[in-house]
């Protein structure tokens, strides 16, 4: 909601991670009959299945174990520049022919970074998924990596950051936000890249990054969809069993350093109109020592703004008329420590200074009363929904149980999700409310819009780039 992604990266992310957010909204408690099913490959490869027959048609999904969370100072970015460098060719294809393959088979297919992992996809007619796993081994160990076309897809992914970061005030706002708002982490870095080590990659930088971490046994394959487990485990044992697998380097742990006061800044950019964050340090389910607090922020994250009826929206959109939008963002699934954030516009003629009073107003009400029960049944109702609403998508279901490997969570966490918001009470929402929410771990970042002129002259005749 806050990042920089756009386009495909945007839709996917909204779509798929909505739950781990929090923003949801539904009390139906149904367990899902098709059982998911796990296969280990003898090269590390782990293959997880899930049989929805709704639909001749199946999801399947590569994960690697690597994203920008990965990444050291000097080549920030280098996963997802890894990304775009896996549709140039290989040993056995020409560069796009990957694409133009799937689009023969009337599939479609992508791909995303993120903080904590890098994912390839495909969503095919059933008889097809053959196709893409021969298409996937090929390029998870015989990826051509070139200087002359390292070159060339530079210039992309530059224009690409120029686009979706520098020209895009609240992007770069938030992009700022997090380089104070954590320390040692290494969520402090954009999932694209600072400009200078994007334009200072060599061949070299992305052939080490390769082979270091593109290999069966930091990949994880799922599969959704009309299918035989039995079936999809041969097909992966011929393709992917193959490959050999490598001794993966050890990950430093790089924990975010303790935060002891306030920190504040401003971003002086041409904009429309200004822009507020604010962000609470927070466990992430992988990171927390109380199993139930990431639940009571996700319920917390919803009373503040899970809809048109939320406090937010009922308070400070439509009742005082201090906000044209508010959002809350969670990161329920992040493999490390995160941030709980609310962001927003106020109404013209509304200082944002005067926004932000209001938004800790709401945080201070949040830590001094307990929400009734009448409230928290409807928020955990919208939570739940969502999440069981999601679920009639194919691709929503691999993209769960694909995350929650890639963190080290382990698909299984996901049905843990329903009961465990059902079991959030009242007192847990105020007391993660008085734990997180305080000024000591608080980050403010505020937008303040210059004249246009500039950005508008800089802007002229620039074309999107290509995804890839």
């Amino acid at each position: 909601m806050f990042d920089w992604w756009d386009g495909v990266y945007k839709r996917i992310i909204a779509h798929a991670l909505a739950t781990a957010f929090g923003l949801g909204t539904p009390m139906v408690f149904a367990k899902e009959a098709s059982p998911v099913q796990e296969f280990m490959l003898e090269n590390g490869l782990k293959l997880i299945v899930k049989e929805d027959r709704r639909a001749p048609v199946v999801v399947s999904q590569v994960w690697y174990k690597v994203g920008s969370g990965y990444e050291y100072s000097g080549i920030t970015g280098i996963s997802h520049m890894l990304e775009h460098m896996m549709f140039k060719g290989t040993d056995e294809l020409a560069p796009g022919e990957f694409s133009r393959i799937i689009a023969a088979q009337g599939g479609t297919e992508n791909a995303f970074t993120s903080y904590d992992y890098t994912a390839y996809f495909q969503e095919l007619e059933k008889s097809r998924l053959e196709v893409s796993f021969k298409l996937e081994a090929d390029r998870m160990r015989d990826l051509r990596l070139s200087s002359d076309v390292l070159a060339l897809e530079k210039q992309v992914v530059m224009e690409e950051r120029r686009l979706r970061t520098d020209d895009d005030p609240q992007s770069l706002t938030l992009e700022h936000f997090r380089a104070v708002a954590f320390k040692n982490s290494p969520y402090r870095n954009p999932v694209i890249g600072w400009m200078t080590d994007i334009e200072n990659y060599q061949i070299n930088d992305l052939q080490s990054w390769y082979r270091q971490w593109y290999a069966p046994n930091n990949a994880v394959v799922v599969v959704v969809g009309d299918v035989d487990p039995a079936q999809v485990k041969a097909l992966a044992d011929k393709h992917f069993g193959k490959l050999a697998a490598v001794e993966l380097d050890d990950i430093k742990p790089r924990r975010e350093v303790s935060q002891f006061g306030p920190q504040r800044m401003t971003v002086s950019r041409p904009a429309k109109v200004p822009y507020l964050l604010l962000g609470y340090q927070a466990p992430s389910l992988a990171t927390t020592e109380v199993g139930w607090e990431p639940y009571a922020l996700i319920v917390l994250a919803a009373i503040f703004d899970g809809n048109e009826g939320s406090r937010f929206g009922k308070t400070l959109r439509r009742g005082q008329q201090l906000a044209a939008q508010l959002m809350v963002d969670y990161g329920l699934y992040d493999r490390k420590s995160t941030l709980f954030m609310i962001a927003g516009y106020p109404t013209p003629g509304t200082g944002v200074d005067v926004l932000e009073t209001a938004v800790l107003g709401e945080v201070a009400r949040a830590q001094r009363e307990l929400v009734t029960d009448e409230e928290l049944d409807r928020i955990k109702i919208q939570v739940v929904a969502e999440d069981v609403y999601a679920g009639d998508s194919m691709f929503y279901q691999a993209m769960q149980l694909g995350q929650l490997e890639a963190v080290g969570l382990g698909w299984q966490r996901r049905d843990e999700f329903v009961d465990r918001v059902k079991a959030v009470t009242a007192e847990q929402v105020q007391a993660v409310a008085n734990k997180y929410l305080v000024e000591q771990g608080l980050t403010v970042a505020v937008l303040e819009p210059k004249a246009m002129q500039d950005q508008e002259a800089a802007s002229h005749n620039r074309q999107d780039p290509d995804v890839h």
